[in-house]
Formats: structure tokens, sequence, C-alpha cells
């Protein structure tokens, strides 16, 4: 078996480097993605697979621990590696404490990564012996009208869809799909698109360095202002607020 590695680190030159260093090894394990940082990585997992992610620790806009939270919180079954600077350690523990697998040093050395894969390979194999190794993905003929949806609206980020739109995907009358969404979840399409959108806006804000005006494009907001008076009427803050609330709580 080849096993997939997510390879997440913001300076391309690095990437490069730790990437032939895994060629080196000889080991069954391929780059199958890299990214620049946890949210690419994060946006990338949602809709592919990897036995391992190998991350940096310090990037922008979503750093390794973050990246490592979005792992658990999703139950995606890769493991995670982390790499770190020597005045990283503190981070470590931390991210070792949250579940993961090992860290290297940088720059990563031959030996080290070696050791630290082959005995990966050796507690992935022998977990497996026991039983299959769940997976995230979903089947999407096994869920229902309004749950296809729902996925489809999570995995591709479409949140500025529309309920006709929705109903054209499922190859429902809108009218009709209108109804049993309400039915199904206790409130209208439009209010559920809403909540989703607001979720992700907070999880953003919280894991991401992104500026507010991202966030809203990134959610299908055309009016920064709009989105604002949205998530504030959602959360009683302002996303800035919001924002720099988590921040002296941490």
């Amino acid at each position: 078996m080849i096993y997939r590695l997510l390879l997440v680190e913001d300076e391309k030159w690095v990437r490069t480097a730790i990437r032939k260093v895994i060629e080196k090894v000889e080991l069954p394990v391929t780059v199958v993605h890299e990214a620049s940082n946890g949210m690419d990585a994060s946006d990338w997992l949602k809709l592919n697979d990897a036995e391992l992610v190998l991350t940096d620790i310090r990037m922008p806009v979503m750093d390794g621990l973050s990246l490592l939270k979005e792992i658990k919180e999703n139950q995606y079954s890769a493991g995670v590696v982390m790499i770190s600077g020597h005045d990283d350690f503190a981070y470590v523990q931390k991210a070792l404490r949250h579940g993961a697998f090992d860290y290297l040093l940088k720059p990563v050395e031959k030996e080290e990564l070696d050791r630290c894969l082959r005995e990966w390979i050796r507690t992935k194999e022998h977990a497996s012996s026991g039983k299959n190794a769940s997976s995230h993905v979903v089947n999407i003929q096994e869920l229902s009208p309004v749950d296809q949806v729902i996925h489809f609206i999570e995995s591709n980020r479409a949140y500025d869809i529309s309920s006709a739109e929705a109903a054209d995907r499922i190859h429902l009358n809108p009218s009709y799909f209108s109804k049993l969404f309400k039915q199904t979840k206790g409130m209208t399409f439009t209010d559920y698109v809403t909540a989703i959108r607001m979720k992700e806006a907070a999880r953003l804000l919280e894991n991401t360095s992104l500026r507010v005006t991202e966030i809203a494009e990134r959610l299908g907001f055309t009016d920064s202002a709009y989105f604002t008076n949205t998530f504030k009427k959602a959360t009683g803050q302002t996303p800035s607020n919001y924002r720099k609330a988590l921040l002296e709580k941490k």
C-alpha cells in the first residue's frame, strides 16, 4: 500500500526540500498534495483523503495547531506530524497533547524523517490489522435529498446557492423542496444556509488571520457591511468584536 501524504508549509522552497527528503527515504509514502497554510489544507481535506498530514506549526492564515484541531473535530482518519523550529517546543507540547503523532525539527533530516515515518507506518498497520480504518467519505446516494443538498453546500462552500438552484440539483420542484426542507430541518432553507455561513464565519474568525472583508467574500457576501450586520444579528457581536473577545480569552 502507498500512503498518501498531505504536505503543509508556507514557504515553497521548504516544501520542495521536504518532498525531496521524503523521496530519499524510499518508503511507501507519496506526497499527493501541497498546501501553503492550514486553511488550504483544511479545504482540500473536505473533498480528498490523506493518511498522513505533515505540517509546519507556524503559518499565516491558519497555523498547524488550528489545522490539527480541524482534523480532530472533523474526525478525519489522517495522522498528523508537526514540523517545528527549535523555539517552538511549547507549541509542540500542545500539539502532542491534542493528538499529533510526532514532530520533526527544521531543517528536516533524512534520518529523523525515516524514523518518524517507519514508526507511523508500523502504528498504522498494527491498527489496521485489528479493523479497517474508518473513512469520512460520504456515500451521497445514501443521503436524503435534503442532506444531499447540505453536503454539497458544505463540501463546496456554495454558500450563495438559492433555494431554486438547490432544488434543481436534486431534481425536485422548488416549492416542494422548500416545504420538504422546512419539514425536515424545522427552518427555511435560507435560514439554514445563513446559520451555516455564520458558523463558518465564526470558525474563520477564530482559526485564521483573514480580514473581515476576506471572510465575507469567502462566504459569498458581496457587501461586507451586510455580512457584518448578519453576523451581529446571529451572535450579538460584530465580527471584529467577536475576534477581539476570542483573542482576549487566550
